[in-house]
């Protein structure tokens, strides 16, 4: 411990010592909460695949504002339940990320003013709408014999474009969780994908806490140059699209309540 000679240094080495152990409290409390949180989406997972007829999938939709977490919760999930109904060959459960329905690149520069479609991306009218709805329904059919394996795309981060077909969805995969910025969304096509859903929940985080997460994703990735950059385009693109969710959020069957969703990555 470090030594202290005079009484107001104790008093400020004391007082700091008191506010650190306090932040320390506070996150280790905040991270039982999240731990009970999961256990209980889990939990509550296993009750609804007990119920869901085997000749049926069960489709959970995580969305929230960008920058929520709502990719990191689902690869949770995915792995936790996965954990819990092991398999020599295959896994029953298995996360579809929407952001394989975005528009490419080339897409955006066929659109009225590419310059604004290309800033833009992640916005509602950024994605294929249209051809998300037809693979969930797809997905939504009653499994048979005959039941095809069916493939979803993803999307590379590096390529920066969607990558067609690159995730297989197997007859036996039951449980599928989806996760995406809009798969909540009260608006026209977005209802039609939600309705499909057996249920939907929805991830809360103070904008704030997502605008700090935001920039420094973009940084990361290399989406922009600076850190101007990329507070621009999150209060200008991410955040605008975050407003949108907010306030034309769909009906939900889950609400959680986030602040540091690095800590979802513990819980495992």
């Amino acid at each position: 411990m470090k030594r202290v000679h005079h009484s107001s240094d104790l008093w400020q080495y004391l007082k700091s010592y008191e506010q650190r152990a306090s932040v320390l409290l506070h996150k280790f409390h905040f991270q039982v909460k999240m731990d009970e949180q999961v256990d209980r989406l889990i939990k509550k997972l296993q009750g609804l695949y007990i119920k869901t007829p085997p000749h049926q999938r069960l489709m959970i939709a995580i969305s929230g504002i960008p920058g929520s977490g709502k990719s990191t919760l689902a690869k949770v999930i995915v792995t936790r339940i996965n954990l819990l109904y092991p398999s020599n060959t295959e896994k029953v459960a298995v996360c579809v990320p929407m952001d394989g329905f975005h528009f490419t690149r080339a897409q955006l520069d066929a659109f009225p003013n590419p310059q604004i479609a290309h800033f833009r991306r992640g916005a509602p009218f950024t994605f294929d709408s249209q051809s998300l709805f037809l693979l969930v329904k797809a997905l939504r059919q009653p499994l048979s014999s005959t039941t095809p394996t069916i493939c979803a795309p993803s999307f590379s981060h590096i390529g920066k474009d969607p990558i067609k077909d690159d995730i297989t969805i197997k007859p036996v995969a039951r449980i599928l969780i989806f996760e995406g910025n809009y798969l909540s969304l009260d608006a026209k096509r977005w209802r039609d994908v939600a309705d499909l859903f057996d249920e939907r929940w929805f991830l809360k985080i103070d904008f704030e806490v997502a605008e700090s997460r935001l920039i420094s994703r973009h940084l990361a990735a290399g989406i922009v140059k600076s850190r101007d950059d990329a507070r621009k385009r999150v209060l200008e693109n991410d955040l605008v699209n975050g407003k949108e969710i907010s306030e034309n959020q769909y009906r939900v069957d889950e609400l959680i309540t986030t602040k540091d969703t690095k800590d979802w990555e513990n819980i495992i």
